[in-house]
């Protein structure tokens, strides 16, 4: 729909309202592996009060003296093992456009809009959300795709909307996806993707660990849920499984700096278990929806290789959801119940 209004003059542009739109909004990308396109990627994510809470003046020295000069090398070597050389992007940018595309096929009315952006890189919030305003959405559920909240994902998303929704003059409704750590199609599909990927192996894991992206223990003490929102689902899969807790175990990865970080680390907890005589383990990452550099090269490479050259014999990363039919279900299921006296109308 447009609106008009005849006491407006005649040369003011129609405006488009009467949609809801849905943003998916993931971490975030760099648009290639070169050092230049990562220096841009990480200084804009390094930079973030939310996920580095230090001093900022001191910070920035550090970030742009030595971070930025030596780490977009290596991470641009990590990216590149994982890249999508076929369309020329990283997984995560493909695998959430294919989850947006999931969705709106399954939610077929013409008055949703469902669109996708990224935190951190390209496409950026501020761009769809104008996107979406210019088709006519008055009212948007931003929908940050993180199961457990932290303040630095969930809330840095929400922040970086609310900044470009400042610069709007005409504004539309807005409601946020609450996290969705405990939901039971969420921990079904996520230990059916389990069960399922353990069927199609020829040997039988004796340990499966379930890693969870890391977090400076400091956020913890300062009340951040996360880490009790990763306790949560570790401990409901492994409960649907079946399992003991010695069988299915709960680790954290990603460690950066020299801080301490959520504890057990997951690169520890494969090393230690191969120096214990376990030969055969599997691993799985439900607190990402989409796979990425910290599951496809920071797990199903690195993670791997330390576990074979410390003595163990099998070891099978098990695949995030992605844009699977119980991926687009569990943000489908989400989005519906959050949508709801907005949508169906």
């Amino acid at each position: 729909m447009t609106h008009n209004p005849d006491h407006w003059p005649a040369d003011h542009p129609a405006v488009a309202y009467g949609k809801i739109g849905v943003l998916l909004v993931n971490l975030g990308t760099p648009d290639g592996t070169d050092y230049w396109s990562m220096r841009r990627y990480l200084k804009e994510f390094l930079s973030d009060p939310r996920v580095i809470e230090v001093n900022p003046v001191i910070w920035q020295v550090l970030l742009n003296t030595i971070v930025l000069t030596f780490r977009p090398k290596k991470s641009g070597a990590a990216y590149a093992s994982i890249w999508d050389k076929e369309t020329n992007e990283s997984p995560l940018r493909r695998y959430t456009r294919e989850l947006k595309e999931g969705v709106r096929q399954m939610i077929t009315d013409q008055g949703l809009v469902i669109d996708w952006a990224m935190r951190y890189g390209n496409p950026s919030i501020a761009s769809r959300l104008e996107v979406l305003r210019e088709q006519g959405c008055d009212r948007i559920v931003l929908a940050a795709l993180y199961p457990q909240y932290s303040a630095s994902t969930t809330a840095t998303v929400y922040d970086k909307a609310f900044a470009a929704l400042r610069q709007m003059r005409w504004q539309p409704a807005i409601r946020t996806l609450p996290p969705w750590h405990d939901d039971p199609i969420y921990i079904r599909a996520i230990a059916e993707s389990i069960r399922q990927h353990h069927a199609q192996l020829d040997w039988k894991p004796e340990v499966t660990l379930l890693s969870f992206h890391g977090l400076p223990k400091e956020y913890l003490l300062k009340g951040d849920p996360y880490h009790c929102q990763c306790a949560k689902s570790a401990r409901l899969i492994r409960e649907y499984l079946g399992l003991s807790a010695e069988q299915m175990r709960l680790t954290f990865q990603s460690r950066f700096g020299s801080a301490e970080w959520l504890q057990p680390y997951t690169s520890e907890t494969v090393e230690t278990l191969a120096q214990q005589g376990i030969k055969n383990i599997t691993v799985a990452t439900p607190g990402f929806v989409a796979d990425c550099v910290e599951t496809l090269e920071e797990i199903a490479l690195e993670a791997r290789d330390e576990f074979l050259e410390m003595g163990g014999k099998h070891f099978s990363a098990i695949p995030c959801l992605n844009a699977s039919d119980d991926g687009i279900e569990v943000i489908r299921t989400q989005l519906k119940r959050e949508l709801s006296g907005w949508w169906p109308r």
